[in-house]
């Protein structure tokens, strides 16, 4: 092998494996900032894993928020029609969180709490992944069939 050929296929050799090196590298910076989204009752069947960080989405469960006086720190229930989570979050919450309506909190389970990280409240589909907008329809028509309408009783 003539030194001239024996230099090109190094310069391949090396090309070769430092796209492999970049292709790894920037494929683990991606995996580690992934946060699926889940539901309460995903959560509660352990498909999130455990310290795992991840987005919980759901319907702020109506009668559950409480703020602690002089404090930044709410808690809340997410619900999704099968299952609620209690969620603690230390921050401002955006304009439109309300109880009743459809929250996703990227965070981690600690101790049977979601503690959340980040907030947003549900506008509408339009500003969305079709992923989300899914999760939430399907949370809120559970909700909706399952809360009894104001001043009825259910027998």
């Amino acid at each position: 092998m003539n030194p001239q050929r024996r230099r090109r296929l190094l310069l391949v050799l090396v090309v070769v494996l430092a796209s492999g090196l970049v292709t790894a590298l920037v494929a683990m910076a991606l995996q580690r900032n992934v946060a699926y989204l889940y539901t309460p009752a995903e959560v509660l069947r352990g498909e999130a894993g455990e310290r795992a960080r991840f987005r919980l989405g759901g319907m702020v469960e109506k009668g559950s928020f409480q703020r602690a006086a002089g404090s930044m720190e709410a808690s809340f229930r997410v619900t999704d029609g099968d299952a609620q989570l209690p969620v603690r979050y230390t921050g401002i919450l955006p304009d439109l969180f309300r109880e009743g309506q459809a929250v996703v909190a990227t965070g981690r389970m600690e101790d049977g709490v979601f503690v959340a990280e980040n907030v947003l409240a549900k506008h509408d589909e339009t500003y969305m992944p079709k992923e989300v907008a899914d999760k939430m329809g399907v949370a809120h028509q559970k909700h909706e069939v399952q809360v009894p309408a104001p001043g009825t009783e259910q027998q």
